[in-house]
């Protein structure tokens, strides 16, 4: 009635063994890999596209598939991860993708307020919210930050208009009010 169990060759036995301690190896190298920090600079930290196009993929390698195109240079990113030459990215939106190093800068930029739709920030002419705004920046404007006091961050932003010539404002904006920048950071 009850069929006794079939005996199982120590040779099989061995090599399952073996699969399961390589896994569980794997498995623990995983976190050691993903903490790879090969540039020794701070992560996470922001940073910019230097050309176009730039092709951001899934994995870090040009074998890897094409998740998106930058058309853009000095589009602002988050820089979350390193792996060899490559740097793990995150934009405004959340999205994440896998660059070569090369493809970025250190140089600044930043968005006014992408979390409201309705902002209005003004560029001002010193660091106080007194007088009268230099420009005003809707949600998402593109800026380029030149330094940041943990208050105030200085910016520079043009405008194109459909009609007429590119104009450019700089002065400063109350650091929260940028994606592109931490709280509370220092730089110049």
């Amino acid at each position: 009635m009850f069929n006794s169990p079939r005996p199982v060759s120590i040779g099989l036995l061995r090599k399952a063994v073996c699969l399961l301690l390589a896994l569980i190896a794997l498995w623990g190298a995983a976190p050691a890999m993903a903490q790879n920090n090969p540039s020794g600079l701070p992560l996470p930290r922001f940073a910019s596209t230097r050309s176009t196009p730039i092709n951001v993929r899934v994995g870090p390698g040009t074998r890897y598939e094409i998740s998106w195109i930058y058309q853009k240079a000095g589009v602002p990113v988050e820089i979350i991860q390193e792996f060899d030459t490559w740097r793990r990215i995150r934009d405004v939106d959340g999205e994440t993708g896998w660059v070569h190093q090369n493809l970025l800068t250190g140089e600044r930029s930043g968005y006014a307020a992408p979390w409201d739709p309705a902002a209005q920030v003004p560029i001002m002419p010193g660091k106080s919210s007194d007088g009268q705004p230099r420009a005003i920046l809707g949600s998402r404007f593109p800026v380029s930050i030149s330094e940041c006091d943990g208050t105030w961050c200085h910016v520079s932003a043009t405008s194109h208009p459909p009609e007429g010539r590119p104009a450019t404002y700089s002065g400063y904006v109350p650091q929260a009010d940028l994606w592109g920048v931490y709280p509370q950071e220092v730089f110049d």
